[in-house]
């Protein structure tokens, strides 16, 4: 989305974990409390390669982003499948596994949240719609366009929320 790589305050990398198409956003909190967007986009593996190769894709692009920006904190969606779709949830485990393999290899700390902390983080309400959301990401981060694809909306909401979160833990302190 803006590209933008250096940061004045503490960094958020969200991701919104696929195997197909991951989201990410970077959102940083400079020391004056206030919040903007530094970068927001897709990894996308090639649907026609065997596992190993989309892994091996998925690992390579999170591992340059992390690299390049030196996020201090990740903040994961957590899987959730629906019972009807156990290998959903086997192939998405297999790519958080990749996601969690390189935070850790590039010393970034995690924070694994369940979509319902996330939305409720965000807009007050564990079953906020995914417009909700959406709408809300866009508010607090001065978003004027749509945020395509739902992935990095996704991402956004991730990263976001490892900061209120991250701000609550710091208050109970």
């Amino acid at each position: 989305m803006t590209g933008e790589r250096r940061a004045a305050g503490r960094v958020f990398l969200g991701i919104d974990p696929g195997m197909n198409t991951t989201g990410y956003g970077m959102i940083d909190r400079a020391p004056d409390g206030s919040i903007r967007l530094m970068d927001a986009g897709t990894i996308r593996t090639n649907a026609r390669d065997e596992l190993p190769a989309r892994l091996l894709e998925l690992y390579e692009g999170l591992a340059g982003l992390i690299r390049e920006t030196s996020p201090d904190l990740i903040g994961l969606e957590e899987v959730f499948s629906h019972y009807r779709h156990p290998t959903t949830a086997i192939v998405m485990a297999h790519a958080r596994g990749v996601l969690c393999l390189v935070a850790a290899m590039e010393g970034v700390p995690v924070m694994a949240l369940p979509a319902t902390r996330i939305k409720k983080l965000l807009t007050g309400n564990g079953r906020a719609s995914k417009t909700q959301v959406k709408g809300m990401v866009r508010r607090i981060l001065g978003i004027r366009e749509d945020i395509t694809p739902d992935d990095v909306s996704d991402a956004l909401a991730a990263a976001l929320a490892a900061l209120e979160e991250e701000k609550r833990s710091a208050g109970a302190h």
